[in-house]
């Protein structure tokens, strides 16, 4: 896919090269002729344009892309501009960041196909990576409920995959999955780590130390799992 970003910030910046380093084609954004010069190792095309300008944003090749993705955060009067701008170029797919509560209301308004809140998302995480003692990955799912992937706390060690997931729907979580690290050799010699998927249907398997849970929760459900484990 081909994507055009605007806004070559922080997250701007990692945005286009995760999406390049995936193997999409990614056209670089930003009036800041020093954020643009940043980028060009990672992206197949970058311009220096105030996209807040409407007769300077119409050299942007917005029909030849798949998507276009407002990554302005910071001046939150630019990125409205622009976003309307852009509806009034009917791009095909647009996406815009949103720094707060306010800003994402107003980007509502313009009925995008999708609002970023990657602030959000980051504090989210941090706060469950401290409620857990342990990394976690999020999957939004809800405002309130979400999937969350993270480390088997060591109470829940030792007993069954059954068991396991009796206990979790105690606290109205519902297990997805369980995966266990397999320590294999690459073709080089060197010792990697995989994920290996339990088998779901038998119950009887052990949980260990080092496992892997994926479940559907909310916030409210794991605060109650750690004060029983506590």
């Amino acid at each position: 896919m081909r994507y055009l970003i605007i806004g070559l910030g922080i997250y701007g910046t990692s945005l286009a090269r995760d999406l390049a380093e995936m193997g999409h084609e990614v056209i670089g954004v930003d009036i800041n002729e020093t954020n643009v010069e940043a980028v060009k190792e990672y992206v197949s095309t970058t311009y220096i344009v105030d996209c807040t300008d409407e007769t300077a944003l119409g050299v942007l090749p917005l029909k030849g892309v798949d998507v276009v993705i407002v990554a302005i955060g910071e001046n939150f009067g630019a990125s409205v501009k622009t976003v309307a701008l852009l509806k009034k170029h009917d791009v095909k797919q647009l996406y815009a960041r949103a720094i707060n509560d306010l800003h994402y209301a107003i980007l509502e308004c313009f009925k995008i196909e999708r609002i970023l809140t990657p602030e959000q998302s980051s504090a989210k995480r941090l706060s469950l990576q401290m409620l857990l003692g342990t990394d976690v990955s999020i999957l939004s799912v809800t405002d309130d409920v979400f999937v969350a992937k993270f480390a088997v706390p060591a109470y829940l060690t030792g007993i069954s995959y059954g068991q396991l997931a009796t206990e979790l729907n105690e606290f109205d979580m519902k297990l997805i999955a369980i995966s266990r690290p397999r320590s294999k050799t690459s073709i080089l010699g060197l010792p990697t780590e995989r994920q290996t998927l339990l088998e779901p249907d038998n119950k009887s398997v052990e949980i260990a130390d080092g496992d892997i849970i994926s479940c559907l929760t909310s916030r409210k459900s794991l605060q109650s799992m750690m004060r029983h484990i506590s």
